[in-house]
């Protein structure tokens, strides 16, 4: 990853968006992982890809969202400029409007709302848009190209996990398979990248992983953190069919065996404690 500091937004914007130049420049916290974010005055903010591996997602989103957001029944990001790399820093980045609110709790009427904004979204023309492929992390693709990590994981993690348990519900997942039509998937469906006001979903942000594939990547948070009764709501919510759900759950589990036996690292809130995410996932096989 590379060093992002308010001082190098700052002399991008006004090296590139002189209209934009006597905008205060300050951090947000926390500023994402696939991007740091800034606000850019009081109505923007600029995203700044944080390593080679997320350098594509300005582009996307620029290109993807504004297509997107007629649809959908909740606000989205609007971008409004891309930047090209400068002053030692390597990729394009984005400046989009500023969209307030605060991170949801994990209630019924969050779940009824963001059960509300995947079904508009699974129901959005495909429009040529990018597959699911590494490009995104593979978010919306085919579970097996993370086996052997769940496998090393659990190898790692022994007696901690309920290795039996979560082996077995990371083959049911893979016994399924879905096989209607790809659809749009946002790829990162976490609390982190939801906003609300006054207890309902305002705005869904953070479309980095966009792609078109299977659906279940973007149901992983009924397990890692809307919990028993939010998560039943949310099931409810979507007409999705058993295979679908397995797979969801899968995803969750990966996330949280290859977190908690340190494989990897996260700022992700629904991951803080990914033992418990591995006992929600197992119990429910």
């Amino acid at each position: 990853m590379v060093a992002i500091d308010s001082q190098l937004v700052r002399d991008l914007v006004r090296d590139q968006f002189p209209q934009w130049a006597h905008l205060e420049v300050r951090a947000i916290e926390p500023g994402g992982w696939d991007n740091r974010s800034f606000r850019v005055g009081p109505e923007l903010v600029a995203r700044l890809p944080s390593a080679l591996a997320y350098a594509s997602q300005p582009e996307k989103e620029h290109h993807w969202l504004p297509r997107l957001a007629p649809v959908l029944a909740f606000a989205i990001p609007v971008p409004v400029a891309v930047g090209e790399p400068a002053l030692g820093y390597p990729w394009r980045w984005s400046i989009s409007r500023w969209i307030s609110g605060e991170t949801p709790a994990p209630t019924a009427q969050i779940a009824r709302d963001l059960a509300l904004f995947l079904r508009k979204l699974q129901s959005i023309e495909r429009m040529d848009g990018p597959l699911a492929g590494a490009h995104n992390f593979h978010r919306g693709g085919d579970l097996r190209i993370y086996g052997d990590e769940v496998s090393r994981a659990i190898a790692i993690l022994g007696e901690k996990v309920d290795g039996r348990a979560a082996l077995e519900a990371w083959r049911a997942a893979l016994a399924t398979r879905w096989t209607d039509h790809p659809v749009w998937v946002h790829g990162d469906v976490s609390p982190g990248n939801l906003l609300a006001r006054r207890g309902r979903l305002a705005a869904v942000i953070d479309f980095g992983n966009l792609a078109i594939g299977d659906p279940a990547c973007d149901l992983a948070i009924a397990w890692s953190w809307l919990g028993d009764d939010a998560g039943r709501t949310f099931k409810s919510a979507l007409d999705l069919d058993e295979g679908t759900w397995l797979r969801a759950r899968a995803w969750a589990l990966w996330k949280a065996l290859i977190v908690a036996a340190g494989l990897t690292r996260t700022n992700a809130i629904e991951y803080a404690d990914p033992r418990s995410v591995i006992d929600r996932c197992v119990r429910a096989n």
